[in-house]
């Protein structure tokens, strides 16, 4: 193994840890979805907590898991043409788009620092009576969860630049 492919090894080893955290949310999604419908069906109770709890849940597991599926290839590839080209093509076009990639989580990550501080300086909660009081700890996620995707895009980048460095020799 290169140092290149060592060193992304070391970066998927976070968004790997990252993904397992927004598995276990998925699990307590599942847990908190099943009490509000039993409350809510079988005994007529349910909060406007709980209820938000479930898309607060949601929330990491799409920002964390993105990362995830992207390291254990389970994200959607169009493979028309792709599938024609010859190994070195391939690696080429892989690696510009892992570095273009890289160059827009950079900017989502940039741009939502922002708006993150704001929603933390407002002390932004819910809007609704009995709702989750902190909204803003939620849209911290967004920085955290692209900075986890931005880590497999350079693990991404070292892996296809170690292919094309084989490729060439």
């Amino acid at each position: 193994m290169s140092r290149l492919e060592q060193a992304a090894a070391r970066l998927e080893r976070v968004v790997d840890v990252g993904g397992r955290l927004g598995a276990w949310c998925l699990f307590a999604l599942v847990l908190v979805m099943a009490a509000n419908v039993l409350l809510r069906y079988g005994f007529s109770l349910g909060s406007v907590w709980a209820q938000e709890l479930e898309w607060h849940l949601f929330v990491p597991i799409c920002l964390l898991g993105m990362s995830f599926a992207l390291l254990h290839g389970d994200h959607v590839r169009v493979d028309i043409l792709y599938a024609r080209f010859g190994e070195r093509t391939k690696a080429v076009i892989d690696l510009g788009c892992a570095l273009a990639f890289t160059a827009l989580t950079g900017i989502i990550i940039w741009l939502s620092l922002r708006y993150v501080g704001q929603s933390y300086a407002q002390g932004e909660g819910s809007a609704n009576p009995g709702g989750i009081p902190y909204r803003w700890a939620l849209k911290s996620l967004l920085p955290l969860g692209f900075a986890l995707l931005l880590l497999q895009m350079l693990a991404e980048s070292l892996r296809h630049l170690a292919r094309l460095r084989r490729l060439a020799a």
